[in-house]
């Protein structure tokens, strides 16, 4: 099987919904063509901020037949294909590959909080169960289980992962992944608060698996660059320390809902989130649509930023 290899912005994309709460699928159309449009490298589909876990079995096959058919050979689609132990892993991967994926992520099964020896051992029984191309996130505040950079360079090894995201907040655990230059594009959370992305750009990195890209696509797809030369590291800083308040504000709030809420509020096709989760306050909102407003991507992507007033209607 050929490597995969992503570089750039792998953006996390919202799932968006009606007002009846049903899959918005034009919307998704929508959303995919404004991220090809604006410089995404690549899209994953149901991750953590798809709110993934709200959906049930039928949904998350009827998504993954559904967008499959809209991908492009510009923008490869990854579905977040985790279950809730090792077969029913399996068998969402094969179906997603059956489906036209390009490829899945995957992060340890939530709620069980098991030893990482056995986490290692179920991203090895999934991966030699399929040639579809996969990749690991490695989320321990979602999950509980953490991998250290020893079991990470070991599955690394397995020629079907080509995409490593680190979500924890050690610098070090990236630096050492780096350091042992696995065949996979290594990638961090674009939170600033975990602080992963200077370093993880600097010491030789892919890119970002981010969900800030929803609403910022070619500023995050700048910070995201490869760094090839000065010019690349110059335009880093400059995009980075400019973005900094739309990134601490769509970190304000549990994924995703101070990112989808923003979006709704500019007029992108999100719909609202999927209960208990609920948007915004309306004075926590406002700071949103401010910072949207001061960076000036209102213009640069034509946003109809309402009042917030109007949002909710």
């Amino acid at each position: 099987m050929a490597k995969t290899k992503l570089a750039g912005s792998f953006v996390a994309l919202i799932t968006p919904f009606n007002k009846d709460g049903t899959v918005d699928f034009a919307a998704f159309r929508t959303l995919l063509k404004f991220h090809e449009d604006n410089g995404t490298a690549a899209i994953l589909i149901m991750g953590s901020t798809g709110e993934t876990s709200m959906l049930s079995l039928e949904e998350k096959k009827q998504i993954i037949v559904e967008t499959a058919k809209m991908k492009t050979a510009k923008m490869p689609i990854f579905f977040g294909c985790t279950g809730n132990n090792t077969e029913s892993t399996i068998a969402m991967v094969k179906f997603a590959k059956d489906s036209g994926a390009d490829g899945a992520i995957l992060a340890a099964p939530a709620y069980i909080c098991a030893p990482e020896d056995d986490i290692e051992r179920f991203f090895l029984e999934v991966a030699d169960a399929t040639d579809l191309p996969l990749g690991i996130y490695n989320n321990p505040p979602r999950v509980k289980s953490d991998l250290h950079w020893d079991h990470l360079l070991r599955i690394f090894k397995h020629p079907n992962y080509v995409v490593h995201k680190e979500s924890t907040g050690r610098v070090g655990q990236v630096a050492q992944v780096l350091a042992g230059r696995p065949d996979v594009s290594v990638m961090c959370c674009d939170s600033p608060n975990l602080g992963l992305v200077v370093p993880t750009m600097s010491l030789g990195g892919h890119g970002t698996a981010n969900m800030t890209g929803n609403l910022a696509p070619r500023e995050i797809a700048t910070i995201s660059t490869p760094w090839k030369d000065y010019t690349d590291a110059t335009n880093f800083r400059e995009t980075y320390l400019r973005m900094l308040p739309l990134l601490h504000f769509t970190y304000s709030a549990i994924n995703p809902v101070a990112v989808k809420s923003l979006m709704k509020a500019v007029g992108l096709p999100a719909g609202d989130l999927r209960k208990p989760l609920t948007g915004l306050a309306a004075d926590h909102l406002a700071r949103g649509l401010r910072i949207v407003s001061e960076l000036g991507l209102d213009k640069t992507y034509g946003f109809d930023v309402k009042p917030v007033s109007a949002v909710a209607a």
